[in-house]
């Protein structure tokens, strides 16, 4: 089953440059977000660096590991900004 995926090339906002990151399922869960784009090991790790404030959900210290993320959101951590697109359902 195929969660979320990124997509190149980024795309402009208005501070910086951000990744699309395309999703299947909507509404995701803040940590999958993290766990999908590879930027930490694993969920364990994703939910302390959420609890520990270190990521911005749409502008915002989110510290929420299950925060429901939706389409346009963006999910920053670590520098990297990620804008989140739903796709709908793929086939598996």
């Amino acid at each position: 089953m195929v969660i979320g995926r990124r997509k190149k090339p980024a795309v402009e906002t208005s501070k910086q440059q951000a990744t699309i990151v395309e999703v299947n399922i909507e509404p995701i869960e803040l940590y999958k977000i993290l766990k999908i784009e590879n930027l930490v090991e694993g969920g364990g790790e994703a939910k302390i660096r959420i609890a520990g404030g270190e990521v911005m959900l749409n502008g915002l210290v989110e510290t929420r590991k299950r925060k429901k993320v939706y389409h346009d959101d963006e999910v920053e951590y670590m520098g990297e900004l990620l804008k989140i697109q739903f796709v709908g359902n793929t086939p598996e």
